[in-house]
């Protein structure tokens, strides 16, 4: 084993399409970690979904061997990050494992709003920062004038930050030689009892559950007899080892280094990441602190198409909590759907994320209800009650007001966009407390505004009016009393649980109108009238009506008399009537999906 002070942790941390990905391709090649034979763009990302979508959606540990100046041989683990403001989660558990951080920023488009959330992030872990100008191959590059914001932001010296180019390589050699001078090797002793936090985990559906972790203190050896923490299960360690392109075993490893653990588990729900691993029989005192809980902030519901798939369904949601611990859920059911469960999310993106991994992993298709988010009640005593869905909220005689979150949203943009981003911030109820040029090409608009506002196409609709210059990244701050209603889409006077939402008074009209025209186009024809209306309570806001399909119950009768015609259609006309009385309309799949791009 390495000895400690030759061993280096740190992540790389960076805004969204910054090349995290191709500059942690460079150093794996550099270390020869991966042959060339096997190199392939964004090696890291080993997810369909990641490739497709250029994005890096899980972190990523792996191990390097790099060989200094000095001669002598260093092991760096080094953990790769997403950098959408979904996925911070990760960044946070990633964060947590390390004492060092590259802060990349693109030298062609300079500092955002989810590199200073990123990089608060890792001042408040102590961690030390080595700035890397990434893409100083471009001609678009501004080298000195982004080399200003980032001496600003971290109060560096201009020769601390490092020019490299993740396409083409350049300043990796400087790169690898600050990771070894600049960041501290981890502290612990290794002959205190066992001390390590899981950061990431999951699901092999051969070998069970497997944990990733770093030892803080103490050593790990195959077969030791280990205890969860948090659990208090205890386990053997039939394997452990660590991270490389694929996973190596070891027979021991000790404080200071990063690695994985099989222990044969099959039940999901027995390990949880941001527990310590210790030793049963010479267990540490107490668990590592200064691991964040995760704080969905969008829900929704998931349906299985067909009520058997439900234990299907928990099972994969099971599995896949294991590999993304920011997804929450728990079992829900609904009058229109049936059986499901009622999930957590961190966003628009991570819901169409989850959506994605459960039917191209697990084979799930399933049906997503309207995404809300978690509303405070008070009734007339004064006593609160957590609203998760529109149909837990009381009659409106039975409280006194409702409390919607609220988030401190930063966006960093250049100022010929500030006007439109403004129009769009105040449309969505928003109210600017402060504005800042960073330079003069560069603003940082400050806004709070409710939660509910972004849920549906806040970052896309300020993606296309600022051309995709304006980053975006928000803080929850706290609840504020609103004047918001129940909407209820009715059909035939039967109100659908599925399709209700909570949404503003001023947007009650708009979004009711909205609601049932789509509706319209999407319900088929039944042989009675269908009525849809969008209604607040007892009161009808809008309304459409889809006419009956008239079947031609006088195609039989050639010529003779008209009454013999009367009298089928008088027939046909009780039937109707009989018909519109305990008729059930049927709302296919497909509506449920498409009113959820309402907004879109």
């Amino acid at each position: 084993m390495p000895p400690m002070r030759n061993i280096r942790n740190f992540c790389v941390i960076a805004h969204i399409d910054h090349g995290k990905s191709t500059l942690s391709d460079r150093l794996l090649e550099f270390t020869k970690t991966i042959s060339e034979r096997d190199m392939q763009h964004q090696a890291l990302d080993d997810m369909d979904l990641e490739r497709e979508r250029g994005i890096t959606i899980k972190s990523h540990a792996i191990q390097m061997y790099y060989t200094h100046t000095d001669g002598e041989v260093y092991t760096f683990n080094m953990i790769d990050t997403p950098g959408h403001v979904d996925f911070s989660y990760e960044v946070s558990r990633s964060i947590a494992a390390c004492e060092g951080a590259l802060l990349l920023v693109d030298a062609s488009q300079g500092i955002q709003a989810q590199t200073i959330s990123n990089l608060y992030l890792a001042i408040e872990h102590d961690l030390e920062i080595i700035p890397v100008l990434n893409k100083v191959d471009m001609e678009s590059a501004m080298i000195d004038e982004v080399s200003d914001q980032v001496i600003d932001l971290i109060g560096c010296k201009k020769e601390d930050i490092i020019l490299a180019s993740g396409k083409t390589g350049i300043g990796i050699v400087e790169l690898m030689k600050a990771v070894v001078d600049r960041i501290p090797h981890p502290k612990g002793d290794v002959n205190a009892p066992l001390q390590a936090l899981i950061f990431d985990s999951m699901f092999n559906s051969f070998r069970g559950v497997i944990a990733y972790y770093r030892i803080l203190n103490g050593t790990i050896k195959k077969g030791d007899k280990v205890r969860f923490f948090n659990t208090g299960k205890q386990y053997e360690a039939d394997e452990i080892g660590i991270l490389q392109m694929s996973q190596i075993p070891k027979n021991e490893l000790s404080a200071g280094n990063v690695g994985y653990i099989i222990t044969g588990i099959k039940e999901s729900k027995e390990i949880k990441v941001g527990d310590t691993i210790t030793n049963h029989e010479k267990p540490c005192l107490e668990a590592i602190h200064g691991f964040e809980e995760v704080k969905p902030m969008v829900f929704a519901g998931i349906y299985p198409i067909e009520n058997e798939d439900f234990e299907d369904l928990r099972d994969s949601l099971e599995k896949l909590q294991l590999n993304d611990a920011s997804l929450v859920f728990e079992p829900e059911s609904s009058i229109a759907l049936g059986f499901g469960f009622r999930c957590g999310f961190l966003g628009m993106l991570h819901l169409e994320i989850i959506q994605e991994r459960l039917s191209r992993e697990f084979d799930q298709e399933v049906i997503t209800t309207v995404p809300n988010v978690s509303y405070f009640s008070y009734n007339h005593k004064g006593e609160a009650t957590l609203i998760n869905t529109p149909n837990d909220l009381p009659d409106p005689t039975m409280f006194s007001k409702v409390e919607e979150p609220y988030i401190r949203a930063q966006v960093i943009t250049k100022p010929e966009y500030i006007g439109s981003i403004m129009t769009l911030c105040m449309e969505k109820r928003g109210v600017l407390t402060k504005q800042t040029y960073l330079t003069p090409e560069r603003v940082e608009l400050s806004f709070e505004m409710p939660l509910a506002e972004i849920v549906f196409d806040f970052y896309d609709r300020l993606k296309s009016i600022s051309r995709g210059y304006a980053s975006f990244d928000y803080h929850p701050i706290d609840y504020r009393a609103s004047d918001l209603v129940k909407l209820d889409i009715r059909l035939n006077g039967e109100p659908v649980d599925a399709l209700s939402s909570l949404v503003h008074r001023s947007k009650a009209d708009y979004v009711g109108r909205k609601m049932c025209s789509k509706l319209r186009e999407l319900l088929p024809k039944q042989q009675f009238m269908i009525a849809i209306q969008a209604s607040i309570g007892a009161k009808i806001i809008a309304r459409e009506t889809i006419s009956a399909l008239r079947k031609d119950v006088t195609a039989k009768c050639y010529g003779g008399d008209i009454s013999r015609k009367r009298k089928l259609l008088e027939k046909q006309k009780k039937g109707k009537k009989k018909m519109r009385q305990i008729g059930n309309v049927e709302v296919p799949q497909k509506a449920f999906l498409q009113v959820l791009k309402l907004e879109d």
